[in-house]
């Protein structure tokens, strides 16, 4: 029986994580739809940095231009000493940017700027969020999933392939599949504002009493804005006065300045700090992202990059099932994100034993440019490789020249939502063209000239060999000419079938 569907994936959540799952939906050519039960966009800076990885996602997406000039680079330190006297340093260890890696430093862009510039993208697609639209149940069957929604303008069902939760620590959706989520408190509570201040340049991030849980308190200028971001360590229990005279009287309390007032809150929130994982990331035809499948404390500047890579790794792979192929696809989305979340949580834990000790340095440790699935069903290498790159690593960038004589980098070529085959002195012809992939040959007579040998060092690619690309940047899979057939069996199998053939 023909079934009818509102669209293809319903997303319930229009923070990060659902906002770059749409705009990938939404290149690629799914329907779908974007609900958010809040009555318009959040409106804090929580999660402000954005890490280098997280900022190759949005050079693809299309937006990382935006957010840089929306934001900014994190300023220095400044730790304050009882006499009033105080110590400068970098926050972040400054590295430089190389040719496989070209962004080295964390962004400070306040989330609502980042995802505004999402929001943004998401128009020049065609698309945007609803709000004030809550999913209230769902049922699932071999077909699809029926939803219930609830809005101002009164209840509606909708028929959709697959539903994604987007929806926050407190997820509805992963409560509704039971789905077990354990972890634990970590015994911290803090307050995080936005607020408009006088009393303090806008220079430095202001730090003081570092060490000292009872009296710590940090005020962030946020790039882009007139607001410092105000975070501060608070009793477990009793209530906080987050107005802007209750605000400036913690302040005055904690640095001992009467000159220092807050003016107005642009937004503020008391929290207790957990570390939680889902058990699962999906069943049957609902999935969850971001913090519905696992929460942390902020240390770090983790999990808002977390859950964007979460849904930039599960779009590509629902677009490739909605278009036919097949569905075991979505399986090596938690076979692949879920331990980059365990080890992420583990990281923000021992960042967070750390800032207790006044310890805030970050380094490579943060950028999210180590991650990778070399234990991934969809990591394929023949012959295996040894002390180089892998099957399942992060592709680097490298610049090249164009057969033309145009330099470009890998990329420009890498970017939208295809994945790409890098051949090495290769004869093209072995492996014919197929829609959503796009081939290209580098040596003497390919389209592409590897003239500063950047390529070579960065792939370590024999003569003869090939790598795939996956549309997410992570490498696919590495095979010599002699195994061709092998890389046929890999490309039919992820939905990429030339003609005359069926990845049936």
């Amino acid at each position: 029986m023909t079934q009818h569907f509102s669209c293809d994936v319903l997303i319930c959540g229009a923070g990060a994580a659902g906002l770059t799952l749409a705009i990938d939906l939404a290149r690629r050519g799914v329907s779908f739809r974007l609900v958010e039960k809040m009555e318009g966009p959040f409106r804090g800076s929580r999660g402000k940095g954005i890490q280098p990885r997280t900022q190759e996602v949005f050079e693809d997406l299309g937006i990382l231009d935006r957010v840089v000039a929306a934001g900014g680079l994190y300023p220095p330190q400044r730790e304050y000493c009882a006499d009033g006297s105080y110590a400068e340093s970098l926050v972040m260890v400054n590295e430089a940017p190389t040719p496989a890696e070209p962004y080295h430093l964390p962004l400070l862009v306040p989330q609502f700027l980042t995802e505004g510039v999402m929001r943004e993208r998401l128009v020049e697609l065609g698309h945007r969020p609803v709000f004030g639209y809550e999913l209230v149940g769902f049922e699932q069957d071999e077909g699809g999933v029926t939803a219930r929604l609830a809005s101002p303008a009164g209840g509606e069902v909708v028929r959709v392939r697959y539903l994604v939760g987007a929806d926050g620590g407190r997820s509805l959706v992963r409560h509704a599949l039971g789905i077990g989520f354990p972890g634990k408190t970590l015994g911290v509570r803090a307050v995080v504002a936005d607020v408009v201040l006088s009393g303090l340049g806008r220079e430095a991030w202001h730090r003081f009493n570092e060490g000292s849980m009872d009296a710590q308190m940090s005020l962030c200028p946020l790039a882009g804005t007139d607001l410092f971001q105000l975070q501060a360590p608070i009793p477990l229990e009793g209530d906080v006065d987050l107005s802007a005279e209750g605000l400036t009287a913690m302040v005055a309390g904690r640095t001992g300045r009467d000159n220092i007032h807050i003016h107005s809150v642009s937004w503020a929130s008391a929290f207790s700090m957990n570390a939680r994982l889902a058990d699962r990331y999906r069943i049957g035809r609902v999935l969850l992202v971001g913090d519905a499948a696992h929460v942390h404390p902020p240390t770090g500047g983790q999990g808002l990059n977390t859950s964007i890579q979460d849904a930039y790794n599960l779009g590509w792979k629902l677009a490739a099932v909605v278009e036919g192929a097949s569905g075991t696809m979505l399986d090596s989305y938690e076979q692949e994100r879920r331990p980059v979340a365990a080890d992420m949580l583990g990281l923000a834990t021992k960042l967070l034993d750390a800032a207790k000790r006044g310890e805030m340095r970050r380094g490579r440790e943060v950028h999210q440019l180590d991650i990778g699935y070399p234990e991934s069903p969809l990591a394929f290498e023949k012959p295996e490789r040894a002390n180089v790159l892998f099957a399942g690593d992060r592709a680097p960038d490298a610049p090249i020249i164009g057969a033309a004589g145009q330099p470009t980098r890998l990329f420009e070529l890498f970017k939208g939502p295809h994945w790409t085959l890098l051949g090495y002195e290769v004869q093209r012809h072995l492996v014919p063209p197929r829609p959503g992939l796009h081939i290209h040959t580098v040596g003497a007579h390919g389209d592409l000239l590897d003239d500063g040998g950047h390529f070579h060092e960065a792939y370590a690619l024999a003569s003869g060999d090939w790598a795939l690309v996956r549309p997410d940047g992570y490498v696919g899979a590495i095979v010599a000419s002699d195994d061709i057939e092998a890389l046929e069996r890999y490309l039919c199998a992820v939905g990429l079938v030339g003609e005359g053939r069926s990845n049936a």
